[in-house]
């Protein structure tokens, strides 16, 4: 028999890096075309004018300008307002 406990499961966990998620600009912040503006798991922001939805439902820029949040409905859109 072992005269030492072994250790529990929590241990034995490999420690991962995040996946660096979320908002990446912020309202009134400007950005360049292509721009990455919210990284999500799932569409809790949803594309605007001149935003699109990646296939990993990451927002980004169409064009140059403004970045707008904007709540309709309940549901939180992400604009980009053209210079």
């Amino acid at each position: 028999m072992a005269h030492v406990k072994s250790g529990g499961a929590t241990r034995q966990h490999a420690q991962r890096a995040g996946k660096r998620l979320g908002v990446k600009i912020y309202g009134s912040q400007t950005v360049k075309t292509g721009q990455i503006i919210v990284r999500q798991r799932g569409a809790d922001f949803h594309a605007g004018l001149n935003t699109e939805l990646g296939r990993d439902f990451t927002l980004f820029a169409l064009k140059e300008g403004t970045v707008l949040y904007r709540k309709l409905h309940g549901v939180n859109y992400v604009d980009v307002i053209a210079k």
